[in-house]
């Protein structure tokens, strides 16, 4: 092995080395993936249906987790077996004998949500928000902190911190950037949309003109709805513009909100379509 080898090997494998990895921990055998994604065989021959599995690539961490003083990665996983429910897997993912191998996954839940990831030393910890006692699996309100660590090849989870529960008031605080408009639509690097709430109103930079609007929380956990935006009379360009019209039609479609590997998402309905907005701290 040679010298670039090794230094290669002791920094952390990166994402697209972790894309085609191989994972145990999720089905009875293992599975590889290629360019972060598996899918299974149909469930019934010639079906559409068949569970399938994927690297959610926003979420990446890299420190000595299990104390080999070598750098691991830590990142998240999801898996749906054709259901409703979408569960995800916190993994840990090192060299091994000049190999991309998984040394560790346990499963966070179903449809839980993630508001922050770090390492504090050895120790994964997530700050997350799941389902409470009286919360169907659809509306996950219980904000909790929960860790995990390295232990003889197995990563085992401490005991969880129960935080309390979801609340528009967790949105406030902060200065949210847009990153996305929904999956397919990225946010063009000249529009800098910001976002920001108080006490039940929110007000920011729009791609042109500054903007606000009052807001108010429904019956069920992470429900929201949006007011109809006021904003300045700047003119800018017509593709601004447009963009502008886009978002601000955006905000007033929106219905639900949460998080989803740290950043904000703003789920809208525009012609019966769901799309999901995505923010992050600026």
């Amino acid at each position: 092995m040679n010298e670039n080898t090794n230094e290669l090997q002791r920094s952390a494998p990166d994402i697209e080395s972790i894309g085609n990895a191989t994972f145990s921990g999720i089905y009875d055998q293992p599975l590889t993936m290629t360019d972060g994604r598996w899918e299974g065989e149909p469930f019934v021959p010639d079906g559409t249906s068949r569970p399938t599995a994927g690297l959610a690539a926003d979420l990446y961490l890299s420190g000595d987790i299990d104390g080999d003083g070598q750098n691991e990665a830590v990142v998240i996983l999801w898996e749906n077996s054709g259901g409703s429910g979408s569960y995800s897997y916190v993994t840990v993912v090192g060299w091994r004998d000049g190999q991309v191998e998984n040394i560790g996954t346990a499963r966070i839940g179903d449809r839980v949500q993630i508001r922050d990831a770090h390492l504090d030393t050895q120790h994964i910890v997530l700050q997350v928000i799941q389902q409470g006692p009286d919360d169907t699996a659809c509306c996950p309100s219980q904000m909790a902190t929960r860790t995990w660590l390295m232990r003889a090849d197995e990563l085992l989870e401490g005991g969880a911190v129960i935080d309390g529960t979801l609340s528009a008031d967790d949105l406030e605080g902060e200065t949210w950037r847009l990153l996305e408009m929904s999956h397919d639509k990225p946010v063009p690097q000249t529009a800098a949309v910001t976002l920001v709430f108080d006490d039940f109103r929110v007000s920011g930079q729009g791609p042109c003109n500054r903007y606000f609007a009052d807001f108010e929380t429904g019956d069920f956990p992470g429900s929201i709805e949006f007011g109809q935006a006021g904003a300045t009379q700047m003119a800018c360009s017509t593709t601004v513009m447009e963009f502008e019209q886009q978002y601000f039609q955006a905000l007033s479609g929106v219905n639900k909100y949460g998080f989803s590997m740290g950043r904000l998402a703003l789920t809208w309905v525009y012609e019966e379509q769901w799309n999901t907005m995505l923010f992050e701290v600026k």
